[in-house]
């Protein structure tokens, strides 16, 4: 309870003193010369000293960072890009679109004839905010290429200077915000004017030509911009079916003494770029291009502005960026294969756990395996411990290095010295899992970040805090554990304890996982309330109903509304995603968001990869209940019969993870991930369990009372 008082008073010391970035950001800086330029399909590993010398002096001279293009869909076209960032929220067009329109010249200037039939689709109704907020403040545009064009239109589509390339545009210093398209290395992708399935459908001698082409063009800019200009550059599309994370270069004042390491041939170092978008040092999304740009500009963003300006942070190098990516893309290729093979072996595992416990062989061997089954979710954070995407062969040393934690957990949970409890090595892989995760949230989410059961800013869900797969776990960990503990205190005579044990350490984990900045999960908190609130009822002796139960669920939604509405209230440059929903609750444009979690969330229903895992294990834990005769050899009655109080964590554990399948975005995701970490450790329990003397239709009655006490 002290260390909660603890985490309490600082974090109320944190909300009344923003971070320091997050009030470096906040400053505004005084009025200058800005020129974005984009330059779609760009990707760190394709700068070279001498294939690319105009991009490599500029990243010499600027901070250096990564940005995740992800728009709405899978990949983010140009025209999604480059209409994100007039936006300054994400937006799309639709599937699989290639390059933006091209304007229609008038005047010195041009219009975008399809901006306002892109302000009356869903995801493309803020078009034109950064070109209105630019006139608003009296000062004028002037754009380069198409995508420009479309960058700094207005909402009546008007740009005031336009050239469809560098010669065309004869004053580059009349207008104070400037955009460049440099379209030369993805107009080679395009197929039918549309985006290719294909991952990479040209020869790597084409692109390295491309390359050079696009080098040349930003080179011709750079050249024609006053010295006086922050430039900011970034990649902000992708070039075929796979997403990467793109280049971003900020050339400003602070971001000098950037310079080659290790000579001429050696990676670039320089400040990173950052946001507090994604709450890293390096990594930026597409929606924060646009208040940089006005920040640099001296004009104040719009409130439907959704990111933040860009920050500089500690050093890093070019190196270092090209294996943030090789690290994402790594992940999201090998997600789809390993929960593939982790539903196969979960319903493998309950197959043979059924052909062995009917039989009454081989006990041990299906207890075992349990516990090795239940260790394999925190390994796959547990791994990112280790450099694995350093190695010549980073699939096979990521997969190896999960398979290697997981012996190792495992041993330690069936060889430490509450291993003669049957409650003491499914309680290691519980506190072991919720240890891993909870220390994980107090150091920046970097294990859960670019795991195989985490996120990663390739795909760009999430860029911190608590997913909903980790949360499923945590909630499952702590509750299990905490029940396992509650437990041994109800057979001492202390229930009063057990029950502040689970009520105090589970109010303490869901503070964790939804304060913003640490865990900052909306849904989580949703979820994990009712779980608490049921378990420590159960521990209690009480029975739940189901009124209480929906008034817990209604109690969760109140306590992350205060959350978010606290963060709310914070500065906009140090909010989090929760704070800034708030906001976008109260001007009425949250809809489309709240449309697009609905439809994932229903996407995932299905999920071969996912139900599996819920069916086979929710359906041996039936009728392992209500057949135990036949099913387990009575295990899990026993199991229950010895620690109540595991029915206890068990009951609680499912009710957040059916009330979290429904108000998570990730749908089946959340349940699954419960039923693989906690019916694996009821079966460890019970199959430790002492033979009862009962006998099986006494058994069978007591598997009536086990379920009549759920409810």
């Amino acid at each position: 309870m002290r260390w909660l008082l603890l985490l309490l008073a600082s974090s109320a010391l944190w909300w009344a003193v923003p971070p320091a970035h997050a009030a470096e950001a906040a400053t505004k800086a005084p009025p200058g010369r800005v020129a974005f330029i984009g330059v779609p399909g760009l990707l760190w590993d394709d700068l070279d000293p001498d294939d690319t010398p105009h991009l490599w002096r500029l990243a010499g001279e600027s901070g250096l960072g990564s940005v995740s293009v992800k728009a709405v869909g899978t990949v983010t076209c140009p025209y999604d890009g480059w209409l994100t960032v007039s936006a300054g929220v994400r937006s799309a067009v639709g599937h699989r679109c290639g390059l933006p329109p091209e304007p229609v010249a008038r005047g010195g200037g041009a219009v975008v004839g399809e901006l306002r039939e892109l302000r009356e689709r869903r995801d493309g109704t803020y078009a034109g905010t950064l070109g209105t907020a630019v006139h608003a403040a009296g000062q004028c545009t002037a754009a380069v290429g198409r995508g420009a064009a479309l960058a700094l239109a207005d909402q009546d589509g008007k740009v005031d200077l336009y050239a469809p390339a560098p010669d065309g545009l004869a004053d580059w210093s009349r207008c104070r915000v400037l955009a460049m398209d440099v379209d030369a290395l993805v107009k080679p992708y395009l197929v039918d004017d549309r985006l290719p399935q294909d991952a990479e459908p040209i020869a790597p001698e084409r692109r390295r030509a491309v390359v050079r082409e696009a080098d040349a063009q930003v080179g011709a800019a750079l050249d024609r911009l006053p010295p006086d200009t922050e430039i900011l550059l970034a990649g902000i599309g992708d070039h075929g079916s796979v997403p990467h994370l793109r280049v971003a270069m900020w050339k400003r004042a602070g971001a000098t003494g950037a310079r080659a390491a290790g000579g001429a041939q050696g990676p670039v170092e320089g400040p990173s770029v950052g946001a507090n978008s994604t709450r890293r040092d390096d990594i930026t999304v597409l929606p924060d291009i646009t208040p940089t740009v006005l920040a640099a500009a001296g004009i104040a963003p719009p409130p439907t502005v959704v990111g933040v300006p860009w920050r500089l942070g500690g050093p890093t190098t070019s190196d270092d960026l090209r294996r943030d990516d090789l690290k994402g893309t790594t992940v999201r290729g090998t997600t789809g294969v390993f929960f593939t093979a982790f539903a196969v072996v979960q319903v493998a595992f309950y197959a043979l756990a059924y052909f062995l416990l009917s039989r009454r062989r081989r006990l041990g061997l299906v207890g075992t395996a349990a516990i090795v089954l239940a260790a394999v979710p925190v390994s796959t954070y547990a791994v990112n411990l280790l450099p694995w995407e350093r190695s010549p062969y980073p699939v096979a040393t990521l997969i190896g290095g999960v398979l290697a934690g997981t012996a190792a957990i495992a041993a330690l949970a069936l060889a430490g010295p509450w291993r003669r409890d049957p409650l003491g090595p499914p309680a290691a892989v519980a506190a072991t899992t919720g240890a891993v995760l909870v220390g994980d949230l107090l150091t920046g989410t970097t294990l859960q970040f670019d795991s195989l059961m985490g996120y990663t800013a390739v795909v760009g869900g999430r860029y911190y805090g608590l997913a909903n797969i980790p949360f499923a776990l945590l909630a499952t960990a702590v509750l299990m554990a905490t029940a396992v503990v509650a437990e041994h205190l109800v057979r001492a005579g202390r229930r009063t304890a057990a029950v502040a044990v689970v009520a105090g350490l589970g109010v303490a984990t869901m503070l964790l996982a939804g304060w913003p900045g640490v865990g900052s999960d909306f849904g989580g908190v949703i979820a994990f309330v009712p779980g608490i609130a049921v378990t420590a009822l159960l521990v209690a002796g009480k029975r739940v109903s189901v009124l209480k139960l929906a008034g817990f669920c209604v109690l969760g939604g109140v306590a992350v509304s205060v959350i978010a509405v606290l963060d709310h209230l914070r500065p906009p440059a140090s909010q989090t995603h929760l704070g800034r929903f708030v906001g976008q609750v109260i001007d009425g444009t949250f809809l489309p968001m709240i449309g697009r979690k609905l439809g994932a969330m229903l996407n995932t229903m299905l999920s071969p990869n996912l139900m599996p895992i819920v069916l086979a294990g929710l359906a041996f834990l039936v009728f392992a209940v209500l057949r135990p005769g036949q099913i387990s050899a009575g295990i899990v009655p026993r199991a229950f019969a010895r620690a109540p109080m595991l029915r206890a964590g068990l009951v609680g554990a499912l009710v957040s993870g059916v009330v979290g399948m429904l108000v998570n975005d990730s749908g089946t995701a959340v349940l699954s991930m419960v039923v693989a970490l906690a019916v694996p450790l009821v079966l460890h329990a019970g199959v430790r369990s002492p033979e009862p003397a009962a006998s099986p239709v006494e058994e069978r009655g007591r598997a009536g009372d086990v379920l009549a006490g759920e409810t």
